[in-house]
């Protein structure tokens, strides 16, 4: 009976030796001592960069929502403040598409219709932007539970959009853009 050399038969190492395992060929690894075709080294980062990072990981955990807060704060403002709903058709700011085409633009109304959500009258406000009025409870409850968990750690259910519903709010917020700017008796109501 042979036996063969284990670790039970092998010498400890003795100080100051460095064991080595040989390099497997590249050619019987599969890997190439190259970088692959179209593989870019990860660039450092720049100065902005750098610091917009050390801020973000320096602020606390409810700045981004406070600050989202803030801008949608701001909108409302600009809404109530400029009462879009008494203001001449070409008063400064406009839409361009508007003013050069005479045709409503897919946000058309969207400004008149959060002013009338923010004095409660829903049906005006569905009069001068009907999809902008449907998407609001899931815009604020997406917010609300994306803000909660970045701000507290809440873990509200998700609202889980899949992209052909996605896909489907674009087609009908096209439609609606085309059919409100029909001529034709029908459609000439949803003209703003």
């Amino acid at each position: 009976m042979t036996s063969v050399p284990g670790p039970v038969d092998q010498s400890p190492p003795t100080a100051g030796t460095v064991h080595t395992v040989p390099a497997p060929d590249a050619a019987q690894s599969g890997w190439s001592a190259e970088p692959p075709v179209g593989y870019y080294p990860v660039p450092e980062p720049d100065r902005l960069t750098r610091l917009v990072l050390r801020i973000h990981e320096r602020s606390p955990r409810w700045a981004v929502p406070l600050a989202a807060v803030g801008c949608v704060g701001l909108g409302m403002a600009y809404a109530l403040l400029s009462n879009p709903t008494h203001a001449d058709p070409d008063a400064a700011p406009t839409c361009i598409l508007k003013l050069t085409t005479g045709f409503d633009c897919p946000g058309c109304g969207g400004t008149r219709a959060l002013w009338y959500v923010l004095h409660a009258d829903l049906p005006a406000a569905a009069r001068h932007h009907f999809l902008f009025v449907f998407s609001l409870p899931f815009l604020a409850y997406l917010f609300v539970a994306w803000a909660g968990n970045q701000a507290f750690g809440w873990r509200l259910p998700e609202l889980r959009i899949s992209p052909k519903v996605i896909g489907g709010f674009m087609a009908a917020w096209l439609a609606f853009t085309v059919v409100r700017n029909l001529p034709w008796a029908p459609f000439t109501s949803l003209y703003v």
